[in-house]
């Protein structure tokens, strides 16, 4: 898989991201194109006690639609989902969204881990898991299993990152397609418009 992958052979993306995830989420989903049928499935570690405003930030910057995943809601293709606060996002048969109150994961709910566990189960090699910034592992267990999965692994090369652990720790877990800096990133997700 190369940056100029197109999106023919990948239906879902998951991306997971702590510290500094806001602002590179923020240019990432500014370069998808509003032709791009992909679902984008995204968990970032914000407080758990507050509503989440992530939805109306990157709904001001993206093309596609982004929305606060629902439990049970389908899934629908060129829509961007964001995890609730304080539940799990996980990827369910249809495919369709389940919610869970389930114990934090290396401290986190939503746990990214949880995500890609999911993810994995039901899109196999027709996903593309991303790592982003961050300040902890929760994250990197999950890319793994995606690879097993036969899905594609991305990681931001920690040297643009925000904060490197999250990165490091995807990097140490297992063998991964491609590390790509902030501004490849952007290429890549530039590339996703329809298959044509």
């Amino acid at each position: 898989m190369t940056p100029s992958t197109g999106a023919q052979s990948v239906d879902a993306v998951a991306i997971g991201a702590s510290a500094g995830g806001v602002e590179a989420l923020s240019m990432l989903l500014a370069a998808l194109p509003a032709s791009c049928r992909l679902s984008f499935f995204i968990v970032l570690h914000i407080p758990r006690e507050r509503p989440s405003l992530l939805a109306e930030v990157f709904g001001g910057r993206c093309a596609l639609p982004v929305k606060e995943a629902e439990d049970k809601e389908p899934i629908q293709p060129g829509t961007v989902y964001v995890a609730p606060p304080d539940y799990h996002l996980l990827i369910d048969q249809g495919p369709a969204f389940a919610l869970s109150s389930d114990e934090p994961v290396h401290f986190s709910r939503p746990s990214i881990d949880v995500l890609f566990d999911s993810a994995a189960d039901i899109y196999g090699e027709r996903l593309v898991g991303v790592i982003l910034t961050g300040a902890n592992q929760d994250g990197a267990e999950g890319l793994a299993a995606v690879g097993r999965a036969g899905g594609r692994t991305v990681v931001q090369d920690p040297v643009s990152a925000a904060v490197a652990y999250l990165p490091e720790a995807a990097l140490k877990e297992g063998p991964v397609d491609l590390v790509l800096s902030l501004a490849q990133l952007q290429d890549l997700f530039a590339s996703w418009g329809a298959p044509g």
